[in-house]
């Protein structure tokens, strides 16, 4: 069995290449305090469907490349729409 987890891309500007943040929270042995985690995984995204923002499944794989590591399943939800105009009047 290979390992699934679900993260959210926060990078898509590679070409057939996503970047995929994985979060997590732990608790610490000695102080008992709730500490978040991350792990960055990059995916092979063979359709270049995935988009910044995305919620993503990702599985395991033999190595595609230096970090390559992990192949996308499927987008779980799709990040909102951002369009030009609105994200030019949020800058101003």
């Amino acid at each position: 069995m290979r390992k699934r987890v679900i993260g959210i891309v926060t990078r898509d500007k590679m070409l057939k290449t996503r970047r995929v943040e994985i979060s997590r929270l732990y608790k610490h042995p000695k102080y008992n305090k709730t500490l978040r985690a991350k792990t960055i995984c990059h995916v092979h995204d063979e359709k270049n469907e995935s988009r910044k923002g995305d919620l993503v499944e990702i599985v395991e794989s033999r190595p595609k490349s230096k970090l390559k590591r992990w192949d996308l399943i499927r987008i779980v939800q799709r990040a909102p729409e951002v369009t030009e105009l609105a994200a030019d009047e949020a800058h101003s």
